[in-house]
């Protein structure tokens, strides 16, 4: 399962089901959508979220996500700062929740995803 299957799946849980805002958006339209806004902000994939928390200085916690053994954990204020504000402002924006669900559940969920995305270390 790919880094925005992960994040489409922590996104239709917290919204109680597959309906994100009663709009239709379900499954793989929830991992369009995150990709989307994602890419408008300038972060191309899994490369590009990595490349987002080692320059705000979360080298290692990348690093733990990508090797082999235990995922060190991050909070929903590193996710802010490695992201930014506007980024999780249009994620949640997008499915109707308010920016600290959204940062709380991308740093609950991006760990195991980026470790999922990553096989064997690349």
């Amino acid at each position: 399962m790919g880094l925005f299957d992960q994040i489409s799946g922590m996104v239709s849980s917290a919204l109680g089901g597959g309906d994100v805002q009663g709009g239709g958006v379900q499954g793989g339209d929830v991992q369009a959508q995150v990709m989307s806004v994602l890419q408008q902000h300038g972060i191309d994939g899994v490369s590009g979220v990595m490349q987002q928390f080692e320059q705000s200085g979360m080298g290692a916690h990348v690093a733990s996500w990508i090797g082999d053994g235990q995922n060190l954990p991050i909070s929903a204020d590193q996710v802010q700062q490695a992201l930014g504000s506007p980024v999780i402002a249009s994620i949640a924006a997008r499915f109707g929740i308010d920016p600290t669900t959204a940062a709380s559940l991308l740093a609950q969920h991006l760990p195991a995803a980026v470790d999922q995305a990553t096989p064997d270390g690349s």
